[in-house]
């Protein structure tokens, strides 16, 4: 049996709650990223000595230049043989809503692009939104960050290269 010692890593969705949008990167700036290509939330691997809500404010400070004021565990994910390395994740996902200053146009990874909350959500339904291209997976929990269950999410997700091959989840 294979052991699991997976990479740690946050993800944010950041809600401009007065606008209805959310900030959103668009993988569009290194052809060596197994995320070419894709629009997704922002975040990384967490780092040494380091907490899961450290490495999250640290990611946005560095890929969108804000200071998180609030932001809410939404739930995590175990994410096996993902993408083209097969690396296997251990995801802490995040709801951002508040924070002091102003994303850039642009970050190291790609186009930073604030995007309609409801046409996000559309965009996780069949057919999706072909102007945002994301990993089919996302299309399971994105809805979940932004329902009004105030419960976490904790989900399995194995992954046999770019597609999910299941997706099991509980909400405690």
């Amino acid at each position: 049996m294979r052991r699991f010692r997976p990479l740690v890593g946050t993800l944010a969705y950041v809600w401009d709650r007065s606008t209805d949008h959310v900030l959103q990167v668009r993988r569009n700036a290194r052809a060596e990223d197994e995320n070419l290509g894709k629009v997704m939330g922002l975040g990384g691997k967490v780092e040494p000595d380091e907490h899961v809500v450290d490495g999250m404010r640290r990611e946005l400070h560095e890929e969108a230049l804000i200071e998180v004021t609030s932001l809410r565990l939404r739930g995590t994910i175990t994410w096996t043989g993902f993408g083209p390395s097969g690396s296997d994740w251990l995801g802490f996902v995040f709801l951002v809503d508040g924070w002091t200053g102003t994303p850039p146009e642009a970050n190291d990874e790609g186009t930073l692009e604030w995007v309609e909350r409801e046409r996000l959500l559309a965009a996780c339904t069949p057919g999706g939104d072909p102007d945002l291209p994301m990993w089919a997976g996302d299309h399971h929990f994105i809805p979940l960050v932004f329902d009004d269950d105030p419960r976490q999410f904790h989900g399995t997700m194995p992954y046999d290269g770019e597609r999910p091959r299941s997706w099991t989840v509980d909400r405690l």
